[in-house]
């Protein structure tokens, strides 16, 4: 167990690089191990997801091997594996992506429900409605779902329209996966919008796949039987640019954050100009000034394009200074405000009201001692310890690594006092 040591009151300035999307790629891997020729994955963040992912996968025989830096090289021609220790699922919420390629290309999973960080439940019951309507005969037991193609589906040719419950993200992925290789065409409604899907639909139509729509809430999908070869640049992290945007803000900064879309941040972009925060947009970059006097806003998270909730967390950290009283509502998890009673340990003013979180701002923060929940809420933590007096520790870092290439790093390059200690 690893831990941050922070000396807060440092206003960062300089630039800041964002990785490869950390989401996306755990959907690209996934989706590159469908074909059975090499696919060359580059702009790979290497956090520990990422290398559980290739975990993951090398122990169903696919080849993930690291060509240079930030590049991945995935092939699943060796495929046959079709069931998913549970002991590296549980470490990896997108572990159940793995359901949906097993079924694609073996025709049959075993897959342990989803892991990774405790954000409320997480029903598979979209995810198990897609696969029926694709096909597939599907059990639970002992947390373990088991699925299995029906013979006349995989060799038959019909049209589905599937409609997603709740606009999942995850469930979408999942469904692509399995209709990009099933016979006839198959129609997704209610879709999950984000970039990261339209990420995942370019690199399969670059391996043979036949897929429109993608980006929109009907994606199209005909099926084929063999994907091929090709090259893919992973898209950049939305969110861990969001998460620099957020920290120049709360320290008073000048950040340039390099490497990033603005398109793909429009909501946070809106809600730090309303905080009083001069945003300037560029071809590829995001400065961020600030004289660190927050205005107190509202946020409510919601599908994209609306308010990630991946960036709920460092926004509610940002807030803990505001003029003012701000309300962050999360519509989207039920255990994503436990990192705020950490807040309050370093004098933050929060009341929680059922999905509401009602945060009075105060002049600062004091460092304390505070212990990573979740990984988006250890990106709060260190915002947090980054404005505070004195000295912050924050416990349990390697949980903030699973989806932030080389923060301290990054952090120390623009400014910050910020140690890892063992």
């Amino acid at each position: 167990m690893s831990c941050l040591r922070i000396k807060g009151g440092n206003r960062l300035e300089g630039k800041i690089k964002v990785s490869g999307s950390k989401n996306s790629g755990l959907a690209l891997m996934v989706g590159a191990a469908l074909g059975v020729e090499d696919v060359l994955l580059t702009n790979v963040p290497y956090d520990t997801d990422i290398l559980v992912m290739a975990e993951i996968l090398r122990g169903l025989g696919v080849k993930v091997e690291e060509a240079e830096t930030g590049q991945l090289i995935i092939n699943g021609a060796n495929l046959k594996c079709a069931e998913v220790p549970y002991e590296l699922a549980r470490r990896l919420r997108a572990s159940f992506y793995i359901a949906g390629l097993l079924l694609a290309r073996l025709g049959e999973a075993k897959v342990p429900l989803p892991g990774g960080c405790f954000l409320g439940p997480r029903p598979v019951d979209f995810h198990i409605k897609g696969f029926q309507s694709l096909g597939a005969e599907v059990a639970i037991e002992h947390g373990l779902m088991g699925a299995k193609m029906s013979s006349s589906r995989m060799s038959g040719s019909a049209n589905n329209r599937i409609f997603i419950n709740r606009c999942s993200m995850g469930t979408t992925i999942n469904l692509m996966y399995l209709a990009a290789m099933s016979p006839g065409v198959t129609i997704l409604e209610n879709c999950a919008k984000e970039p990261e899907i339209v990420d995942l639909a370019v690199l399969l139509n670059s391996m043979g796949a036949k897929i429109r729509g993608a980006g929109t809430e009907i994606i199209r999908v005909q099926g084929v039987k063999k994907l091929h070869a090709t090259e893919h640049s992973i898209i950049i992290d939305r969110i861990e640019a969001g998460t620099f945007m957020a920290i120049a803000a709360a320290t008073g900064g000048d950040m340039v954050v390099e490497n990033t879309i603005a398109d793909y941040l429009r909501t946070p972009i809106m809600k730090l100009r309303e905080a009083g925060v001069e945003v300037i947009e560029d071809e590829s970059e995001i400065r961020i000034r600030s004289t660190g006097r927050i205005n107190p806003i509202d946020i409510e998270t919601a599908p994209y394009p609306g308010f990630p909730t991946d960036l709920q967390q460092p926004f509610g950290a940002l807030m803990t200074i505001a003029q003012g009283t701000s309300i962050v509502r999360e519509t989207i998890y039920d255990n994503r405000f436990r990192y705020l009673d950490e807040l309050s340990r370093m004098g933050a003013e929060i009341r929680v009201d059922r999905d509401r979180a009602i945060i009075k701002g105060v002049p600062r923060l004091s460092g304390a001692p505070v212990e990573t929940t979740d990984l988006r809420a250890g990106a709060a933590l260190v915002l947090a310890g980054l404005i505070a007096e004195g000295t912050t520790v924050v416990s349990n870092a390697e949980i903030i690594d699973r989806g932030y290439e080389d923060l301290v790093q990054k952090l120390k390059a623009v400014g910050a006092e910020i140690e890892r200690e063992a």
